[in-house]
């Protein structure tokens, strides 16, 4: 999923949570889909991290089985299942990429070599069959000053295990430069918030795929609050 692009020219994935929006999200155009492990927590029912595999893996395949258009799933840090199952069963989902984070259970980073070793062994397990978007927490859980050097020596690590692309994710535009100046080559994932910079500027500064995770199921969700205050208010029932 990762193409010669010019560098005004990020791949931009957005992140469906059900069937619908997916089909919503091909209508428009866009060449691939990256489904948020929030928002199909969010939609489920869950809190965050909650969603039973099952549940993740059911929909993730609904969402694959709605769309033409290739969909990469977000399986969290891989639900403790084996290199091989998970491999087996995001295939068996139709989805053709993984995003798999650095936090373990209890919201504490993961050792980094431990993490390397296990995208190795996913990557050894999917052979050319996945692409793997290697998630880098430091901006979620680590310390203030050194995120930048802890979030690149992640990120050179996971890369050099076998992932495809590196996703720091929650670092500021402004990080961008300053992570490519601290090595991390190749493709790199970004999430935008409200008030970024335009897709083409994020480019410009280093980041070659984006997506949003469960922020356009929030959006989305915002019209619905609108409509849901407009009928309210039609039935004198308003809060």
């Amino acid at each position: 999923m990762h193409h010669d692009r010019p560098a005004d020219r990020p791949l931009v994935l957005p992140g469906p949570w059900d069937a619908f929006s997916a089909r919503a999200f091909e209508e428009a155009g866009f060449p691939a889909l990256a489904t948020p492990s929030a928002g199909i927590a969010a939609v489920l029912g869950y809190a965050d991290g909650q969603t039973p595999p099952d549940e993740m893996f059911a929909a993730v395949a609904r969402i694959a089985r709605a769309v033409s258009v290739p969909v990469t799933a977000d399986v969290e840090a891989g639900y403790g299942l084996s290199a091989k199952e998970l491999v087996a069963r995001v295939l068996e989902a139709g989805a053709v990429g993984v995003n798999l984070e650095d936090t373990a259970p209890g919201r504490v980073l993961r050792d980094p070599r431990e993490q390397a070793d296990w995208l190795a062994e996913v990557r050894e397990e999917a052979g050319p069959a996945l692409v793997i978007n290697a998630r880098v927490d430091t901006y979620l859980h680590g310390s203030g000053s050194g995120r930048v050097a802890e979030a690149a020596e992640r990120a050179r690590l996971y890369a050099a295990a076998g992932a495809d692309c590196v996703y720091p994710i929650k670092a500021p535009a402004a990080a961008l430069p300053r992570l490519r100046e601290a090595g991390v080559e190749g493709p790199l994932n970004f999430l935008p918030l409200p008030g970024d910079p335009s897709f083409a500027e994020l480019g410009r500064l280093g980041a070659t795929r984006i997506t949003f995770g469960p922020g356009l199921l929030h959006r989305s969700l915002a019209g619905l609050g609108e409509l849901a205050r407009g009928l309210a208010a039609d039935a004198g029932t308003a809060a």
